[in-house]
């Protein structure tokens, strides 16, 4: 895991409400479970995927919207950080031999590690199902 090579990084800063934007590319049939705050928009978490919205451009007025269900994540690694660290993160493999990383930042709370696990454990249980 360590040598993959990362097709796409994301960073998460913490626990937001979900956006009417974003809101529309849920299918009805979905369960939200959480929605985080990435560095330009938002990332959800669903019973049925990993849905993240990736601004792009100057602007931010292009967004590209990238879907992962659970069911495509071959194998994932949890990296907790260190006392001086200020990041931690998920790696996610997907079929076809893409890499995400899901790149988790201190926030003023202090509620790093309790988002990681939060997101581990629901990529864990979705995954093993």
């Amino acid at each position: 895991m360590a040598d993959a090579v990362v097709n796409k990084s994301f960073l998460f800063y913490g626990k937001v409400p979900v956006t009417p934007e974003i809101q529309r590319f849920l299918h009805p049939s979905e369960q939200l479970q959480f929605c985080v705050k990435t560095f330009r928009d938002v990332a959800v978490f669903t019973d049925k995927r990993i849905l993240i919205a990736d601004r792009q451009g100057i602007t931010g007025k292009k967004i590209e919207y990238f879907s992962v269900p659970y069911r495509s994540i071959v194998t994932y690694a949890i990296e907790t950080a260190g006392t001086l660290d200020l990041d931690a993160e998920i790696k996610l493999v997907l079929s076809g031999g893409i890499v995400l990383e899901l790149n988790f930042f201190k926030d003023k709370e202090n509620q790093m590690e309790e988002l990681l696990f939060q997101v581990y454990d629901l990529i864990t249980q979705y995954v093993l199902q």
